[in-house]
């Protein structure tokens, strides 16, 4: 079970003996190295150095709000204007709101009982709604660099006061960015859609555990400013330096084991099935269990309640400055600021609120007792049908309250490291909050599919005893010369985007600097 045992490291290494597998990893390596190109590739007209330079010395306590969130999962390309700005943010809006939908709409529910047609005309309708989420996110960036006086209230970021070069002729700056930025959107649906069929993962969320991570060399470089040369709460880093980073490692390690103890944590129900006959065989009575999630929701819930949580700040404090009546609306936006006891309570409530809500949608445990009785299987002491589904309703119900607590802690984790020990926020990222619970939940998803592919080929997992958890077989890999020749060309096409990228560095840089 010690993620350092010598198991661990033979399984990375079986990883390149599985031809299969291998090109897997090569693809999904060089996907993800065309979605960072991108995301350092400035559009055309627009040099927003100021805004990055504010951004990076407001006080980590005073938040950013949803341009902290985005810039986050765009691993830093909102605030560069790069092309890949709005990352794959547009198409899970669009997933999100279509699974909603399901719940509500009668026809699109239907589509989804329709099988593999129904799934593919939902995921078409995705796309389309990601075009149209696309082209007002980018007008409204775009708006808001053009007006940079405004800029930090449309963003969430305060009083910003600088200035941002951009072209002269405003109209055409912004309907160049708006095609070039929903564009970035669908390459980057694009991107996602050829990790999951060709790599390992799931592409959308691969892309933004990969923005996440892109923030390690500064967090790396916070982590040794605060334990040798900055400030932990009142005491100094001169001295005590190494304790200081020995208590840092080890909050890192807690929380982790923390965050990895809640997606894995499972609630087993055993269902009996009775004996049947199965074609001219008679299948003798087993034992199976449903395994219900504690944290069922996920991260969903963390994502939902703050982004409404950034909204009332970003309409209040534009509102306060239009007249000096409406003043007062300054101190209403203050009400929920990261250190106030109204916005922890608010923000606990809406966990709550959106984990019960998204059980209430995606859970069904009228459906789960059908199939049960389809299938001759029932719950110990427990009859079938009506009384099955009300037993699965009250059990779930108990273990999101379980889960909506544990989620809430780690959710507000880093908020204790940047207030009560004076963590950067860069830092604290990594130490629970929506970014941990991201990365933890997509690296434990993407080995999982790594050890499935060992264990088909007789090779031993990460784990020396047990699994990580199983999952479906993924579908076939790159095994014809089609594929192959395709994989061929994909990598040309990196190396023209990684030559495009540096020239637009250089450029950037050097010629647009010395100006």
């Amino acid at each position: 079970m010690n993620p350092g045992s010598p198991a661990m490291f033979s399984a990375f290494a079986n990883c390149w003996r599985i031809p299969e597998l291998r090109a897997r990893l090569i693809a999904t390596v060089a996907l993800i190295f065309v979605a960072r190109i991108g995301a350092n590739i400035p559009l055309p007209g627009i040099d927003p150095k100021h805004i990055m330079e504010y951004y990076h010395s407001m006080p980590d306590n005073a938040g950013g709000g949803v341009v902290a969130m985005y810039n986050m999962f765009t691993g830093g390309a909102l605030l560069k204007g790069a092309v890949f700005s709005l990352g794959i943010m547009p198409y899970i809006s669009a997933s999100i709101i279509m699974q909603l939908a399901s719940a509500v709409v009668p026809s699109i529910a239907r589509l989804q009982q329709e099988g593999d047609v129904g799934r593919q005309k939902v995921a078409q309708y995705s796309r389309y709604l990601t075009i149209i989420i696309a082209v007002i996110q980018s007008a409204l960036l775009l708006g808001a660099f053009c007006n940079p006086q405004q800029v930090g209230q449309a963003l969430g970021l305060g009083n910003f006061t600088g200035t941002i070069v951009v072209m002269e002729n405003k109209t055409l700056f912004v309907l160049l960015g708006v095609c070039l930025l929903t564009s970035g959107a669908i390459v980057m649906l694009w991107l996602g859609e050829q990790i999951t069929q060709r790599g390992i993962g799931n592409g959308t969320s691969v892309l933004i555990t990969i923005g996440i991570l892109a923030d390690i060399p500064g967090a790396v470089t916070s982590f040794v400013t605060i334990a040798f040369g900055g400030k932990v709460g009142a005491a100094t880093a001169a001295s005590h330096g190494w304790e200081k980073a020995a208590g840092m490692i080890l909050l890192f390690v807690l929380v982790t084991a923390a965050m990895v103890a809640i997606n894995q944590a499972v609630r087993k129900i055993p269902i009996q099935y009775a004996q049947r006959m199965v074609g001219k065989k008679m299948v003798a009575a087993q034992t199976n269990y449903l395994p219900l999630k504690v944290n069922y929701a996920g991260v969903m819930p963390v994502i939902f309640a703050g982004a409404i949580m950034s909204f009332p700040p970003m309409l209040l404090r534009p509102l306060s400055g239009l007249s000096t009546q409406l003043s007062f609306l300054a101190g209403w936006a203050d009400l929920f600021s990261r250190n106030n006891w109204l916005y922890y309570t608010v923000y606990a409530v809406l966990i709550f609120g959106f984990s019960y809500f998204w059980i209430s949608i995606m859970f069904r445990p009228v459906q789960i007792a059908d199939d049960l009785k389809k299938n001759n299987g029932y719950i110990l002491g427990v009859r079938p049908g009506q009384h099955t589904a009300e037993f699965l309703d009250f059990v779930m119900t108990r273990l999101t309250l379980a889960g909506s607590l544990f989620l809430l802690i780690i959710a507000l984790m880093p908020d204790l490291f940047i207030l009560q020990l004076s963590f950067p926020q860069r830092l604290a990222t990594f130490l629970g909050g929506t970014g941990g619970l991201i990365t933890v939940g997509v690296m434990l998803d993407t080995m999982r599919q790594v050890e499935t592919y060992l264990l088909q080929r007789n090779y031993e997992g990460f784990l020396k005893k047990g699994r990580i958890g199983g999952v479906p077989v993924p579908a076939p890999g790159l095994r014809s010369e089609g594929d192959a020749e395709v994989l061929g060309s994909l990598e040309r096409t990196c190396l023209l985007l990684f030559l495009l990228g540096v020239t637009a560095w250089v450029v950037n840089h050097f010629v647009w600097g010395t100006r």
